[in-house]
């Protein structure tokens, strides 16, 4: 699941149809790891300001979410958090590197070994 990505239109939190295969490959996933926590970040590359950056990765993640709340996950073992450009994972120089950036990740907590 980790080399797919969530795809949104442009500036905005709406979820493109095209994500829908993958975000039923994780709730499926999600449904056979019942007592996992599962965090779901927004990302930004750093193009538009700081506060537009935190309001728009925090809407995508909401948006995430709430699919998986409507989807049959129970809401009490999701969080969104939007981190905006805080956390880049390439540079912001290029357009390869800024479309790194753009993302969600999810981090899973409560999987035993």
């Amino acid at each position: 699941l980790s080399s797919n990505e969530i795809h949104f239109a442009t500036n905005s939190a709406d979820i493109d149809a095209s994500s829908n295969s993958l975000l039923s490959d994780l709730i499926e996933v999600a449904n056979q790891c019942p007592n996992t926590k599962i965090e779901i970040g927004g990302h930004t590359d750093s193009r538009g300001s700081d506060n537009y950056n935190l309001r728009l990765s925090q809407a995508r993640a909401s948006s995430v979410m709430n699919y998986l709340i409507d989807n049959g996950i129970n809401a009490t073992r999701l969080t969104a958090v939007g981190y905006g450009e805080n956390n880049p994972i390439a540079d912001n120089e290029s357009d390869v590197g800024m479309a790194k950036n753009r993302r969600i990740e999810f981090n899973v907590e409560g999987l035993s070994q």
